[in-house]
């Protein structure tokens, strides 16, 4: 394999984002996955049916647009008329409780209540939550920068009903994180921002709301994909990539030598680069580093992954005429079910099935439901159709099914992930580099970004 200036390990949304910037800069650099294709966890699938073609993702369906770096790349790329929103007008989001589907208050910004009327006549939270949680600006502010688990910190802001019914599904869902163990700081530290700005989220939010001002910019969805899947990202990068790229090739170890890092390949084969990026999973790169950075390869060790699963199930409209409106529902913890959430496809996005079919997407594992990681498809089947049957009344024969098992998927931020973080990337020699789902954010805009920041490093 040729040499190389930087050579850049791992061909998911983070290292394709790294060569894509690399060679905007003018770098001169070698993409290399282990796998036998690109993309990562980003992958669009084709399911057909007897009544049309249903487009399937296997992992994210989109992205978050305030955070802008996904938006720009896309952008940059010439995929502006490939976009994607979310069908707005029919934004409505369920939460389980005690068995019933009861709607997110409108005027919620993340779990914050700025609309008194909806807020005060759902059902969702009982009356001592509302209490609670209207109290939540007379609260003594923290104002250190320690950090504190989710649970924690909502439970001291806005009570124990706050976090089951909202924070636990709707934010540690995101995370497929245990809202017990997860950092506030390395995954909502806007919320800490508010806290010490205004000594209160509810102020703060308020506040917040009040200083968007209108403009004449065109209205962006607050998630966006593409019109024939998250892949069509992905694809491109790959597309408009003119260095050299590898599939297949598996990186067993890494050594410093002069002038930069020797690579050497599961064929046999050897490269020199002057530079390195891992964007590889923490696990993997921890194998990578442990012969030469056994402390900072034990820190990766110890950062916990969980597997996690979606099934897709297409049905005929006509048989689901009880399916609420909406994008579906979050479930919390305590209703004790065997499944963590359920997204409508179909309703959430357009061209993504034929108008007479409706698309579900259900979601277990993670550290909420592991067990029905367990079972086999076909009893994992049996536990999604019975949970659709008890939820929704859905008695139904899907069409068309897919179900997608990950594992290892998701990096878990602990309390103190940031900060542990921080002292792995000062540790790092000169000229290695770590970026990725397992540092600073575990969505597409984050891995982007992060990707960004690196190749701007290395630049310097």
């Amino acid at each position: 394999m040729t040499n190389t200036t930087l050579a850049i390990i791992g061909g998911g949304i983070a290292g394709l984002s790294a060569a894509f910037y690399a060679q905007q800069a003018g770098m001169d650099y070698t993409l290399i996955e282990a796998s036998k294709r690109w993309g990562g966890k980003i992958r669009t699938e084709t399911l057909e049916t007897p009544d049309g073609d249903v487009l399937v993702e296997y992992g994210p369906d989109s992205f978050i647009s305030q955070k802008p770096w996904a938006l720009q790349l896309a952008r940059e790329l010439g995929l502006n008329d490939a976009l994607l929103g979310t069908n707005d007008d029919q934004r409505r989001t369920y939460v389980l409780n005690n068995g019933q589907l009861r709607t997110l208050p409108d005027g919620m910004m993340l779990i914050i209540p700025t609309k008194f009327a909806p807020f005060a006549s759902s059902r969702l939270i009982s009356p001592w939550g509302k209490l609670r949680m209207g109290v939540e600006a007379l609260v003594p502010a923290r104002t250190d920068d320690g950090d504190e688990s989710l649970a924690e910190f909502i439970t001291r802001r806005l009570g124990r009903e706050a976090v089951d019914k909202l924070a636990e599904p709707l934010m540690s869902g995101i995370y497929n994180a245990d809202a017990e163990r997860q950092s506030v700081m390395a995954t909502f530290p806007r919320f800490r921002t508010l806290e010490k700005k205004y000594g209160s989220l509810t102020r703060g939010m308020i506040e917040a709301k009040k200083k968007r001002s209108p403009t004449n910019k065109p209205k962006v969805s607050t998630f966006m994909s593409f019109k024939r899947g998250m892949q069509t990202l992905t694809d491109t990068l790959v597309e408009q990539l003119t260095g050299r790229l590898y599939l297949n090739q598996q990186v067993v170890e890494l050594e410093p030598v002069a002038n930069g890092y020797q690579l050497s390949f599961a064929d046999g084969t050897t490269q020199h680069a002057q530079s390195v990026i891992l964007t590889t999973p923490a696990y993997v790169t921890a194998r990578l580093l442990q012969p030469i950075m056994p402390e900072i390869a034990e820190q990766l060790t110890n950062i916990d992954y969980v597997d996690t699963g979606t099934m897709s199930l297409v049905y005929r409209k006509t048989d689901l005429d009880q399916l609420p409106d909406g994008f579906g529902l979050v479930i919390p913890r305590s209703e004790n079910r065997r499944i963590n959430a359920v997204t409508v496809v179909s309703t959430k996005f357009d061209h993504r099935a034929p108008d007479d079919l409706v698309v579900l997407r259900v979601f277990f594992g993670g550290s909420r439901t592991p067990q029905t990681m367990q079972h086999d498809d076909e009893i994992v089947s049996k536990i999604v159709r019975d949970e659709l049957n008890t939820i929704y009344n859905i008695t139904a024969q899907p069409i068309a099914t897919r179900i997608v098992r990950s594992y290892q998927a998701t990096p878990q931020y602990d309390v103190g992930h940031a900060e542990r973080v921080n002292a792995m990337m000062d540790a790092l020699p000169a000229g290695l580099m770590v970026t990725g789902s397992t540092y600073r954010g575990i969505g597409v805009p984050d891995c982007i970004h992060q990707s960004q920041q690196v190749i701007d490093q290395l630049k310097v």
